[in-house]
């Protein structure tokens, strides 16, 4: 049962569990990769105003979907250690008052980027939200098709980059959003197998294979992995950047994919902490390495 104790709360402790509900990491994450493929899409052209328009409204946009997914989710954080301490289930914030913040969060990003940049953003980063926050968010308790929603969502900061800078899609933003769809499932199921347990008390479902910590899933990951590889590749392919990142994606790509075999012939959750470690560091240092060899 939750518990209302934001009336005891000191102004510096609202704040705090407020920020708490933007998942700061997670946001940041997604508008580092708006102005990824902003940047990218800029094409030496760079309006800086622009950039951090695309950087800021990505992140509040992010910071409502985080948010609204919370208020949806707040009874089954509760039975879940990884999520018990989250404003909402410790009562530190009532459901009214996340959902007051939720949409003034969410309107000013998409005002932001709707005064800034164009229609087409703003329609994706809408796009982006609602698939988020009222699909793939009730999907984690119907089975893994929730991972292939949420994987859109997830790949679409840096489209909404791209649109931001050139105003359409081209084959090259597909390219940039193609690598980050797929980066997602390795992702996803790793932290799905190392979460197992605390995730089978909310009823998600969000491993393949019949929801089973067992070669086929390790497998499966592995697949998705590998896939990056070629993926990551197009990039120098298309001429959106060059040689040099080509050589660090696939370094990358080949030592990442070399932690999944480990998970097919240990199956341990050990070995799937380290598929998700190396998953968080893996899409940053590419897109690093695109954007150097970009500029």
């Amino acid at each position: 049962m939750m518990v209302d104790n934001s009336h005891s709360l000191t102004m510096i402790d609202k704040f705090r569990a407020y920020f708490e509900l933007l998942k700061f990491r997670l946001s940041f994450l997604v508008s580092f990769s708006c102005g990824f493929g902003y940047i990218l899409g800029a094409n030496g052209s760079i309006d800086w105003l622009h950039f951090i328009v695309i950087c800021t409204g990505g992140f509040l946009v992010s910071g409502a979907s985080v948010t609204i997914n919370q208020i949806i989710e707040k009874d089954l954080d509760v039975l879940m250690t990884r999520t018990q301490n989250r404003p909402l289930p410790t009562g530190r914030i009532t459901p009214n008052q996340a959902a007051i913040f939720a949409f003034i969060v969410g309107a000013v990003g998409i005002i932001i980027l709707y005064s800034y940049t164009n229609v087409l953003t703003t329609l994706l980063s809408i796009l982006s939200m609602v698939l988020y926050s009222f699909v793939y968010t009730p999907l984690k308790r119907v089975g893994p098709i929730a991972v292939f929603v949420g994987a859109i969502p997830g790949a679409l900061p840096p489209l909404l980059g791209w649109t931001a800078a050139t105003g359409h899609i081209s084959i090259e933003a597909l390219i940039i959003f193609g690598i980050q769809f797929i980066w997602q499932f390795p992702h996803f199921w790793a932290i799905a197998w190392v979460a197992d347990e605390d995730y089978k008390k909310a009823g998600f479902k969000l491993l393949p294979s019949g929801g089973k910590k067992d070669l086929n899933t390790a497998i499966q990951i592995m697949i998705y992995t590998l896939f990056l590889i070629p993926v990551g590749l197009l990039p120098a392919k298309f001429g959106i950047t060059g040689l040099d990142s080509a050589i660090v994606v696939t370094v990358c790509g080949v030592l990442f994919l070399s932690q999944t075999f480990a998970l097919m012939r240990t199956g341990t959750r050990q070995s799937a902490l380290r598929i998700m470690f190396g998953s968080f560091l893996y899409l940053p240092i590419v897109q690093i390495a695109y954007l150097l060899d970009k500029v």
